[in-house]
This record gives C-alpha cells, sequence and structure tokens, in this order.
C-alpha cells in the first residue's frame, strides 16, 4: 500500500465533490461562486489568509501522477472521478487551474453580508472545478476568524488604555500576547491562526507565525516574545526554595530595560507578592533597571488580577499619570489564565475602577484566541450564484423556506467602496468592468497575481 501525496492538491476537497461534474447541467460553460460572512459574532470580518491557501495550495501544478493517483483512490472510495478531464488539466493547461479569483485586500474590514472573494472558471470546459475547490478556499474562515476576533479584542484595551493610559498607541501592540499554540489542532493552525492575531498585535509565543510570515508574507520577524518562566522552572527548585527561583530568575534576566515575566502562583501568589518580589527581591528589582511582569495563573481572574495588582503597588509603589490614574513602579501583571474577551472587559474594568491604568496589565490569550472559533463564529459559507448555460446567463442562488437567513446571492457579483461605505454589487455580465471595485484579481490560470506584505496588511486596518 503506498502512502498519498500529502501534495496532491486534487484530493484536497470534499468526497462528494467528485460526483459533481455528472451533476451540473451539461451545457454549462461558466461559473461564478463566492465567499461571505452571512453574520455571526462581530458585525465584520478582517479578511485574512488567502494568499498563504494560493501559494502553498492552489499554484500547485497538477500532474499526471497526481490524477492517476486521484482516480485510484476516489474510485476505490466510492466515487466517479473525471479523469480524462484532470488528464486534460495536467497535459494540455500544463497542470495550471483554469480558475480567476478575485478577493478584498487582505486586512481589510468589510462588514458582514458582503462578498469577500468571487472564483469562476477561466476555460469552459471545467466550470466544475470552481465548486471542487469549494473545501480549500473555505478554509480562509479560520485566519479571516481569528484576526477579526483579535481585531475586536485590541478595540476593546484600546478604549481602555484611550480612558487610562498616556500612551495607548505605544502601548497597544503588546497588550495580547499568543498563548495558543498548544491549544490548537495543528501545526499549520499555530501557523496561519498565529499570524492572524499578529495583524493586530506584535506579541506571541507562537514561534509558527513567525515561519508563515516569513515563508508567504514577506516578513523577517512577525512578532516579539520576551523570557519567561513556568511552573516547572520555578517548581524544580522544591517549595522550600522557591524564593531561590526568583532570585536565579532576576540575575539571568533582570537587566537595564528588559522585561521578564515569572509566574508566582506555584504555591502561594499572596505570599510571593507580598514577602519573595516585594520584599527579599525589591531592591534588587529596582536597581536592576528592568521590569518585573508577575504572572498568575489561578483563580477567578477578575478578582485575582485586581489583588495582585493593589499588593504589587504596596511594595513598589506608584506614580499617577496625567489622565489620574496609578501606574505601577518597575512592575506589571500578566494574566494569561482564563483569558477571553469578556474576562478581558472584566479585569479592566476591575483595576480601572480602583483607579489603576490599563497600562498596568497584559494579556496572555491561548485556546479561546485560536481555537474557540469555527466556521459558524462569522457564519461562513461558499456559495455558486451565477452561471452560463446553453449560452444564456443564469443567476444561482438557493432560498429555503425553513430559513430564510440562507438564501444565497445571485449575480456575477463585485465589492465597490461608494462614499466610504462597502456594497456588493450583482451584475448579470461576466464580461462586465468593475467601475470603483474594492476586490483584485489575486490568482489566473495557476498564478498568484498580487502577494502583500505583512505590513501592508497590517496597515488595512
Amino acid at each position: 500500500m503506498n502512502p498519498i501525496n500529502d501534495n496532491n492538491i486534487i484530493l484536497d476537497t470534499d468526497s462528494y465533490k467528485s460526483s459533481h461534474f455528472m451533476q451540473y447541467p451539461p451545457s454549462m460553460t461558466r461559473m461564478m461562486s463566492y465567499l461571505e460572512s452571512r453574520g455571526g459574532t462581530y458585525p465584520a470580518t478582517r479578511f485574512f489568509g488567502l494568499q498563504y491557501v494560493l501559494k502553498k495550495y492552489l499554484s500547485t501544478h497538477v500532474t499526471l501522477e497526481m490524477v492517476e493517483e486521484a482516480n485510484a483512490v476516489l474510485s476505490a472510495h466510492g466515487e466517479p472521478f473525471p479523469l480524462e478531464a484532470w488528464r486534460l488539466i495536467a497535459t494540455e493547461l500544463g497542470g495550471k487551474l483554469p480558475l480567476e479569483i478575485r478577493a478584498v485586500p487582505e486586512g481589510t474590514l468589510v462588514p458582514n453580508h458582503n462578498v469577500l472573494l468571487t472564483c469562476t472558471n477561466t476555460d469552459e470546459r471545467f466550470p466544475w472545478l470552481v465548486s471542487w475547490f469549494e473545501t480549500m478556499l473555505m478554509r480562509v474562515w479560520y485566519p479571516t476568524t481569528v484576526a477579526t476576533q483579535s481585531y475586536y479584542i485590541k478595540k476593546v484595551i484600546q478604549n481602555a488604555l484611550e480612558e487610562t493610559s498616556d500612551d495607548p498607541s505605544g502601548e497597544i501592540a503588546f497588550k495580547l500576547h499568543d498563548f495558543g499554540s498548544r491549544g490548537v489542532s495543528s501545526r499549520e493552525s499555530a501557523g496561519i491562526g498565529g499570524l492572524a492575531h499578529l495583524l493586530n498585535f506584535m506579541g506571541t509565543d507562537t514561534l509558527e507565525a513567525l515561519r508563515v510570515a516569513r515563508n508567504y508574507y514577506h516578513s523577517e520577524t512577525a512578532g516579539f516574545s520576551i523570557p519567561a518562566a513556568e511552573h516547572s522552572t520555578v517548581t524544580s527548585w522544591g517549595k522550600e526554595n522557591e524564593l531561590e527561583a526568583y532570585r536565579h530568575a532576576v540575575k539571568m534576566f533582570a537587566k537595564p530595560g528588559a522585561l521578564f515575566a515569572v509566574v508566582s502562583d506555584s504555591y502561594d501568589l499572596k505570599n510571593a507578592i507580598n514577602h519573595f518580589w516585594g520584599e527579599a527581591l525589591r531592591e534588587q528589582i529596582i536597581s536592576s533597571g528592568a521590569t518585573l511582569v508577575v504572572r498568575p495563573d489561578s483563580g477567578d481572574p477578575p478578582a485575582v488580577v485586581r489583588m495582585a495588582v493593589k499588593a504589587l503597588d504596596a511594595k513598589f509603589g506608584h506614580k499617577v499619570n496625567s489622565k489620574g490614574y496609578k501606574v505601577l513602579n518597575h512592575v506589571r501583571v500578566i494574566q494569561g489564565d482564563g483569558i477571553n474577551e469578556e474576562s478581558i472587559k472584566e479585569i479592566l474594568a476591575g483595576i480601572i475602577n480602583e483607579q489603576y491604568s490599563a497600562t498596568n496589565v497584559g494579556f496572555g490569550m491561548g485556546g479561546a484566541l485560536l481555537q474557540k472559533v469555527d466556521r459558524d463564529t462569522q457564519r461562513f459559507a461558499y456559495k455558486a450564484s451565477a452561471g452560463i448555460v446553453g449560452g444564456v446567463y443564469r443567476p444561482i442562488y438557493k432560498d429555503p423556506v425553513t430559513d430564510p437567513r440562507k438564501r444565497s446571492k445571485d449575480g456575477v457579483l463585485d465589492l465597490v467602496l461608494e462614499n466610504g461605505k462597502f456594497r456588493t454589487m450583482q451584475y448579470t455580465d461576466f464580461a462586465v468592468p468593475y467601475p470603483n471595485s474594492a476586490m483584485r484579481t489575486v490568482f489566473k490560470n495557476g498564478e498568484v497575481l498580487v502577494e502583500d506584505t505583512l505590513e501592508q496588511i497590517r496597515s488595512r486596518a
């Protein structure tokens, strides 16, 4: 038994797609499908991840070996297979997929219920290819949803900083740190999901995001981190030597201008703050010129963070900024346990109510950032909208009486920007020009036509 080629993009689809070439009208020569968010948790989506899909997958040239392998796999699987059509693509077309994909620029924030991407065939013999690659193209829901959630959480933190900080724009980039790599389903999810978060922030411990950024988005170093302790680096010293574990961390990392984080609840957070950090190591921290970031990791997040900030204030003191809020001297707090959008709001409200600036706290977000989202978070759909059958234009749509919300769009679709607002346009001519279009042709006939850098994408917020 031979292994299946990981790079065989013909097989990157759903099983039933292989039978659809037999189900479309025999005289169909053109089809368009589109991608949209039909609503969901957030009112708009920050589109991201298509360039990765195009460069890594869809631009792969189909070979005869792939065709024969796909035929064998799907035939054994119980599905028919358009063998001769795929052979033509591999030979006559040089393996280049005869598709054209238009999309909004990545990083663009688009209100829900608007077209984000369209796909149509460029060779009249292969209209069914538009649907064949729905499975692959639909996966942009994941990085788009991560980027969207991260963006809206950024707005929450930004609002708190605007109210309580002297330097909101200087602080925001590192206020939400990605702790999610171990909590996702795969290395690939960590990479593209982690990079989606970095559209909005600069802090991450997901190294895979740096690899994806460099390989697919022309970014040398997409995000940054600092030295930080985990429980094993504290508890390996033994409970009786907890102070020595902290002293060693100070010795290793407390340099002028440096930041370093130490999880401090392995045994007793209050004792660690009040006696170890606040007394035994206090002068060493102050004289080092570094900033210690204390990390609680258990208990009720709003209550624990409030306690930690107040306890650190009692030991290290504070200054009052120009907006009348207290900013701790020499120390900060990062909360990484139980972090999601709601707990962030609660934590910020709790410390602001005590007249502490949001400057004092940062957040580490793991599974809730990269894993607790799904396609229905923003209700993504990829649907056929138009075709040419027997030489005549035909609108294609569904309109189920059991759920009117699922009425799909029909027409040759485009997104335009008029007076600062996006609007989906519906045409009846595949050859129509696209005046004021907010979309670009990013892929055509096997080639990626547009490649943005991460910085260009970040700038589109």
